[in-house]
């Protein structure tokens, strides 16, 4: 019962705010694309489940089509399954251990359990569905039965597409589609039928009635052999107009449009789509998913690539088959033709880049951060290092072996300082400035064990940049503001001997940040100390981080922050906690924090679809309107400003606005909620209360001469002091490597 209430309410959300799109298009008929969901919400769900076909209802647009590849059993019964091996995406294997079978299917002999070899009671009393594809959730599997055409048909979608792949190999084994398809259609709608065999098309001609139904000529890879005339596809391609003779479009893999290179970087487009409309040919493009990333040109936002198909200046196809809908019809309904938008300032959420745009070039260059204001960032971020002869410059640890090829040239400089870190590093307050730029930056993964490089033609592109030409950089660009974060004062003070306070302080003074309102200066520590040294400037922001994952924020806690920020930094698991990727509960924090008037951000946000919760439909945008739009958060903390930005830019960023589409945020648990009790992960525990000893720090000590004293002989010489009791004591060197660890782990976000 929870589980169909569920499915309602999405129902409800959705529908409640579509209304009919009036933009142009570049299509055949100057038509919206359309959205063709392959199995329903397969990328999510088991493809053609129950659960797949009515979530891609309920959250794509109003006229979204299901796709079905049709399958037949032994007793012509039609089901829905992409691969004609049913061992690929059920349980039927361990069913039927011994029942495996190979057969010939176009020239291959190919071997599994195969739906002609079972009536359809073996199949729907005994089988269940299974994910396909190992990075989903298989949350879900061996709990929904196999859905027959007469049940995707049956829950009435708006549209409804049958691919049939292997009409041959039926019809070698006594089975016939075109019978099959001819009795359906006598009963229900069937408004697309697709199929890579030229055959089988003509044989529907004579068979269907094209005005309810159109025809879809399927090319396969360009090197694969068409069934009936034994020609490549890449050479049917070339004679298009023999394919309007049986059909009214094609189904094309989308590399037939946009080439990539064997770096898979975008080519130059083909002219399919400019020659299929002249044919009078409509052009659907089939192989998106979020969670298979094409081009490293679209920087993992799946959005991006769906606007590369259908919103570029030349051309756009006439849909999208995709398995996941949701992402599709953001794209087309809320971000196409949404170049030139503004974003409204009332309510203003800010983009603030980490490391400048650091998914697209080495963080903290030149080049990240002019990126970072090509792609709309609000605020741009420098986190202060010192080298060893006291030159303050943008890094995002001091560490530099993870940002740089420090290892190549000053291995023996590496050390261990478990103030800062629990392993060893090369720091940069042990190397001098003229040192520092000889180093190559390096643009690495924040996740090493996904595969998921970020784009490797720039992987050493940029120049590491002082703070004062940082400044100087942000003033000439006039960006809304900056954000100057600042960690291990304290250890620089009295172990090296370096004061970055200072050095912060005389570099905004020398660039008049303290004598200006246009643009905002943030001030960001983790360090309570730090920020109290930047409270006489009235137009400073400061931006308390808290590193450490916290479920709430107690109101003498708040009170005590209020005294020392006017923000706060999160991390996004303090927010929104999650469990074996499923999201669990939407913490108060900050509701605490905005009770007093205290900013909260997030960060870091990631467009990865490894970085991104399920319940977030592996789309970056989702999870921006489920913190924006649910939660209220005030600026987002981004290593891809450009997605933050094309969000908020989209009229569908406002959810009271009357627009086709909405972009729903997400609510904690929602998935968890429609499984089966005895699959769901372990509870985890709650995140603990950010108590007062957790935010307030020791006073800063003074900083000491090159010989290790004080610059007062007088005070004696001072070690560095630890970091604010509670959780924040995990970096001190007294602790165990063990419990650094998991604190880091901790910190690290999802």
């Amino acid at each position: 019962m929870i589980r169909c209430l569920f499915l309602f309410s999405l129902l409800i959300l959705s529908t409640s705010a579509q209304k009919t799109s009036s933009q142009t298009w570049q299509t055949l008929n100057g038509d919206e694309p359309v959205v063709i969901a392959r199995g329903g919400f397969s990328g999510l769900f088991p493809e053609s489940s129950q659960f797949a076909h009515q979530i891609a209802l309920s959250t794509s647009l109003s006229n979204v089509i299901l796709y079905c590849n049709l399958q037949l059993t032994k007793d012509s019964v039609g089901i829905c399954q992409t691969d004609i091996r049913l061992d690929n995406s059920t349980n039927i294997a361990a069913v039927f251990p011994k029942s495996q079978k190979t057969y010939t299917i176009n020239g291959e002999n190919v071997q599994g359990w195969f739906a002609l070899d079972y009536t359809s009671d073996q199949l729907f009393n005994n089988v269940t569905l299974t994910q396909s594809i190992y990075s989903r959730p298989s949350l879900f599997d061996g709990t929904l039965p196999l859905s027959t055409v007469d049940d995707a048909i049956g829950i009435k979608p708006p549209g409804f597409w049958l691919n049939v792949q292997y009409d041959a190999f039926y019809a070698a084994n006594k089975l016939s589609v075109s019978s099959y398809i001819q009795k359906t259609t006598r009963f229900m709608g069937i408004s697309y039928i697709s199929s890579p065999e030229i055959g089988f098309l003509k044989n529907m001609n004579k068979i269907i009635n094209k005005a309810k139904t159109k025809l879809i000529f399927r090319f396969l890879d360009a090197d694969a052999v068409e069934p009936t005339t034994k020609q490549p596809y890449s050479s049917i391609l070339k004679d298009l107009s023999s394919i309007k003779s049986i059909a009214s479009g094609i189904l094309v893999p989308k590399e037939y449009i946009w080439p990539l290179s064997k770096d898979q970087y975008l080519l130059t487009p083909s002219s399919v789509v400019a020659d299929a409309h002249k044919q009078g040919l409509e052009v659907y493009a089939s192989g998106f998913a979020n969670d298979m990333p094409g081009s490293y040109n679209y920087s993992y936002d799946p959005t991006a690539e769906y606007l590369q198909f259908v919103d570029n200046s030349d051309f756009s196809v006439d849909g999208v088959l995709t398995d996941f809908p949701p992402t599709a019809s953001e794209a087309i309904a809320c971000l196409a033709h949404n170049k030139n938008a503004t974003r409204p300032s009332k309510g203003k959420i800010l983009v603030i880049s980490h490391n400048g745009a650091s998914g697209v070039y080495p963080g903290s260059t030149d080049l990240a951060y002019q990126q970072a204001v090509d792609d709309g960032a609000d605020i741009i971020d420098c986190s202060v290092q010192m080298s060893k002869d006291g030159v303050a410059f943008c890094l995002n640890s001091a560490d530099l072996l993870g940002s740089s090829n420090a290892m190549t040239s000053f291995m023996s400089r590496s050390t261990m300082v478990s103030e800062i870190q629990p392993k060893s590093g090369i720091f940069s307050f042990d190397l001098t400035w003229s040192e520092i730029q000889t180093l190559t930056p390096q643009l690495t993964s924040p996740l090493p064990n996904s595969g998921l490089a970020r784009n490797p033609a720039n992987k050493n592109q940029g120049k590491f940049i002082t703070l004062s030409d940082f400044l100087d950089f942000a003033k000439a660009k006039a960006v809304s503001g900056i954000l100057i974060d600042i960690e291990n004062a304290a250890y620089l003070a009295s172990k090296k001997g370096l004061s970055i306070i200072d050095a912060v302080t005389a570099a905004l003074s020398n660039a008049t940040f303290d004598k200006q309102a246009t643009q905002q200066v943030m001030i960001q520590s983790d360090d309570t100390s730090v920020l109290s040294k930047f409270k006489n400037v009235p137009g400073y922001k400061r931006v308390l981080s808290i590193k450490e994952i916290i479920g709430d924020v107690p109101k003498q806690t708040v009170e005590e922050i209020k005294k020392f920020a006017d923000a706060v930094n999160l991390p996004r698991s303090s927010i929104v906690t999650t469990n074996g990727g499923f999201t669990t509960t939407f913490t108060t924090v900050v509701d605490e924090l905005h009770a007093a008037n205290i900013s909260a951000y997030v960060s870091v946000l990631r467009n990865e679809y490894v970085a991104i919760a399920f319940d977030f439909f592996s789309d970056p945008v989702v999870e921006l309107a489920t913190y924006v739009g649910r939660l209220g958060i005030d600026g987002v903390v981004t290593d891809y400003p450009k997605t933050a930005d094309a969000y908020l830019r989209s009229p569908c960023s406002d959810l009271n606005a009357k627009v086709a589409y909405s972009i729903l945020p997400a609510e904690a648990g929602a998935l968890l909620g429609l499984a089966e009790p005895e699959v769901l992960p372990p509870a985890e525990a709650p995140g603990p209360p950010l108590t007062v000893d957790d935010v307030v720090d020791p006073p800063l000590p003074q900083v000491s001469s090159s010989n290790g004293s004080t610059a007062d002989p007088a005070a004696g010489p001072v070690k560095a002091p630890p970091r604010s009791s509670g959780r924040a004591n995990a970096a001190n060197m007294g602790l165990h490597l063990l419990g650094i660890l998991l604190i880091s782990l901790l910190s690290a976000g999802y």
